[in-house]
């Protein structure tokens, strides 16, 4: 359970405003200046009962971070509050305000004289960040990074550049899976850039080679907006945008990473402190100390934010707005419990929105990289976690947070690992580049996401959803157990030795327009899902056991089972659909159970048997085809009205008016979703303009890879590449190694992104000899060899 206040104590009130003194008493006629002079004073005061410490409206500049130890502490019935006086706004900074004169250098670019030694990676003007010196220039509508090139370092672009030292390169993952950050080290003798960097992401395949991006380039200083410090001459160089006027402007330089610590242990941990209703602005980006791996997931994490809280209990953050900082806004990290996130604003986060991760020493056998595998015999068959150094019980609740993701692509409003029983509700979370909410291992469970409203969310990424989860634990792909042979065995509870608690969604509204409203990928285990409104991308299970979704509406898709296990134990039931089930490699009949489910037919005159889904499924024996008569698809309400067909097969109505925030401060300024085309024939993410025609190569029964369900099993970049659909055991397709299900991706070196690419390279091979076959197999690309010719 999430902290309860329960103060009631005569309680003791001390005062800070920007114009006060740390010389005064700390009493409303006479406030001290600093948060550090009232933290001393709250310490000397808590003992007496309940402590509030009311900020003044202002801005309260930070010299170093504000440490909250065990000392700081209070008790349930004595809290120890931070708090904005009432209709005042106090903004905390870990920034400083620059007071300049401005002079002409060139082009309409104006330099300033700035304090020595100062160093900074963002500059605020007017509150807004601004942009670092980059090329391509920023631009608002472009599809990655704001703007991208293939030759964003390339020699050419490079010989224009004096010294690139302390640039940094930003791209995309090749695969589309996050992105990568690398820091220029300068100019090799042959003019090349130099660089190091690249651990931003748990699944090392390189850099894309198209969606890049530079910064911090001086010579890159040439559009509206950007900016340049010269650290040597202590000289800052801004191109204005119309209408600043710099003799007025509030410039302000960013100094700290982290505003605000709570600094405690599993032993002694920080207790019962509250902020409420106070502005956090001016954390520094922390993309190049996002190096540590998050278990088997594709993730790495900084173990920092604005807010940073460890080994705390019983702390509550409340109505914060979180500005634009540069890295994570919260991070709630290793032994936290009942820490509640009530009514808070996160806007524009450089990395992650709130984060929840443990310590992996507390995970039973744990493994970092994708491709690491153990065997049976040598791991830890006790369940749970082997320590309690990790967040459990904690609480984000009726929260606003979008447009995070800024600089780092691999994040996400809401990130939860190595955790147990986080509870999300009532949250609207938007304009992202990678999932909303994202559970990146089943270590272990318990988690609640309910009455959430997540949208417009891979818009930078791919091959992921709106939810987003993995379950790479102790039992996946041991090296010595088949899983299509666990649900059978003495091993059936294998995997939930990790995920001992069920992981619910419950009363959601998701849309993704660019992959799947909900996606349990790779092993995810022990969920239950229902009551949720997808409004676009269906619901995909992936490899895993035990998930139970019911009394779901998938609005113009379907239900994706994606290369289940045998035995999987799944249970897909009470379900309305609106086209066939989107199945990758799965073989019938389908989990322990599959029917009462409806397929919606618009303007159907009568219900009948479900007959395509029942073919796919080899059950859905009680499913059927029928209009649902929903109340107002067009209104976005897809409750059935009295005497739909849904309900005699066994469809529950839900609330349609719950999801995202509540609170009407923030209601008032969230967005929702845009309600799709009722009864359209299939959404975008299901069209494709490839060839779906097939073909004979080398004996084998060919086509191209359509459809993002097929880029996902086979962990592609992209919608590229040609399928192998069957192998005859005597084809010279079989000879050369060749297996059902690989992706010939190049010939002899070159791409082969169609079967016409195929078709032509074979045609141009060698007539003797060898050729090299690319494959993907198993997400992973391997070489093979044919025999000449190929033709």
């Amino acid at each position: 359970m999430a902290v309860t206040w329960q103060g009631s104590a005569p309680a003791a009130d001390i005062y800070v405003s920007p114009a006060g003194r740390d010389s005064n008493s700390g009493a409303k006629a006479r406030p001290l200046a600093s948060l550090a002079a009232a933290q001393r004073v709250a310490r000397s005061w808590k003992s007496a009962g309940p402590v509030t410490v009311w900020l003044r409206g202002g801005t309260y500049y930070l010299p170093q971070t504000l440490v909250f130890t065990p000392e700081d502490s209070g008790t349930g019935k004595s809290p120890v509050t931070y708090a904005a006086f009432p209709g005042e706004e106090p903004v905390i900074s870990g920034g400083i305000r620059l007071r300049l004169t401005w002079t002409p250098y060139r082009d309409g670019i104006l330099m300033a004289r700035v304090p020595a030694g100062l160093r900074t990676d963002q500059l605020f003007v007017n509150g807004r960040r601004q942009t670092l010196a980059r090329y391509p220039n920023y631009d608002p509508a472009a599809a990655y990074f704001n703007g991208w090139s293939p030759n964003a370092f390339s020699h050419e672009r490079a010989a224009r550049w004096k010294d690139p030292r302390g640039g940094y390169i930003h791209a995309m993952h090749r695969n589309m899976w996050g992105d990568f950050h690398y820091a220029i080290t300068g100019k090799d003798a042959d003019g090349n850039v130099t660089y190091e960097g690249g651990w931003q992401n748990n699944r090392r395949l390189g850099m894309h080679d198209k969606y890049r991006f530079v910064e911090n380039i001086f010579e890159e200083l040439d559009a509206p907006g950007e900016w340049f410090l010269d650290e040597k001459t202590s000289t800052l160089y801004f191109y204005p945008p119309a209408g600043i006027d710099l003799k007025t402007a509030t410039v302000e330089a960013v100094r700290l990473r982290h505003l605000i610590e709570f600094r405690g242990g599993e032993r002694a941990p920080v207790q019962w402190i509250r902020l409420r209703g106070l502005t956090l602005r001016h954390a520094a980006r922390t993309f190049m100390e996002n190096r540590e791996p998050l278990l088997r997931s594709d993730w790495t994490i900084y173990r920092g934010g604005a807010i940073l809280l460890t080994g705390a209990e019983d702390c509550a953050l409340e109505e914060l707005f979180i500005d634009q900082v540069g890295g994570n806004a919260i991070f709630v990290n290793n032994h936290d419990r009942r820490i509640a996130i009530r009514r808070c604003q996160v806007f524009e986060a450089g990395a992650n929105g709130v984060a929840f991760v443990g310590d992996p020493r507390a995970v039973r056998n744990p493994l970092f990289e994708y491709s690491q595998r153990q065997s049976l015999k040598d791991i830890d068959l006790t369940p749970g976690p082997k320590t309690d150094n990790y967040p459990a019980d904690c609480l984000l609740e009726d929260s606003l947070i979008y447009r995070t993701g800024r600089v780092e692509k691999q994040t996400a409003p809401v990130e939860i690992s190595m955790s147990q029983a986080i509870t999300v509700r009532h949250c609207s979370i938007y304009d992202v580049p990678r999932a909303g909410i994202d559970i990146s291992d089943g270590a272990w469970g318990g988690h609640v996401i309910e009455y959430c409203d997540v949208f417009d969310t891979v818009k930078e990424t791919g091959d992921h959803g709106s939810f987003n989860s993995w379950g790479r634990d102790r039992y996946w792909e041991l090296k010595d157990l088949n899983p299509n042979t666990i649900a059978a065995g003495i091993y059936r509870d294998l995997p939930l030795l990790d995920t001992v608690k069920p992981i619910v969604l419950r009363n959601n509204r998701w849309r993704c327009d660019h992959g799947w409203d909900i996606d349990l990928d790779d092993g995810s285990t022990n969920y239950r899902i229902y009551n949720n409104l997808a409004l676009n991308g269906g619901i995909k299970l992936r490899e895993g056991f035990y998930r139970t979704v019911e009394n779901n509406v998938m609005v113009n898709n379907s239900f994706h089972p994606h290369v289940w296990f045998t035995g999987s134990q799944d249970i897909f039931r009470h379900n309305i659909v609106f086209g066939p089930y989107r199945p990758i490699r799965v073989s019938p009949p389908w989990g322990s159970e599959c029917d009462d489910n409806v397929r919606h037919v618009p303007g159907a005159a009568v219900a009948g048997p479900a007959l395509v889904l029942q073919q796919q499924s080899g059950r859905d024996g009680h499913s059927i085809e029928a209009d649902a008569l929903f109340v107002s698809a067009a209104a976005g309400d897809y409750r059935v009205r009295e005497g739909s067909p849904a309900l005699r097969v066994g469809f529950r109505n839900f609330p349609m008016n719950e999801f995202g925030v509540q609170w009407p401060k923030l209601k008032a300024i969230a967005r929702t979703p845009e309600l799709p085309r009722p009864d359209s024939a299939q959404p975008a993410t299901l069209r494709s303009g490839r060839d779906p025609a097939t073909a004979t190569w080398l004996g084998a029964t060919i086509r191209n890879v359509i459809g993002m369900g097929e880029v996902s099993a086979a962990g592609l970049p992209g919608e590229t590449g040609i399928l192998v659909l069957d192998v005859p055991s005597s084809s010279r397709a079989a000879a050369a190694g060749l297996r059902k299900g690989d992706v010939v991706l190049r010939l002899d070196g070159k791409p082969a992104e169609t079967l016409r690419d195929l078709q032509r390279l074979s045609a141009e091979s060698p007539a003797f000899g060898t050729v090299g076959i690319t494959i993907s197999r198993g997400q992973r690309e391997m070489l093979l060899e044919a025999e000449a010719p190929v033709r």
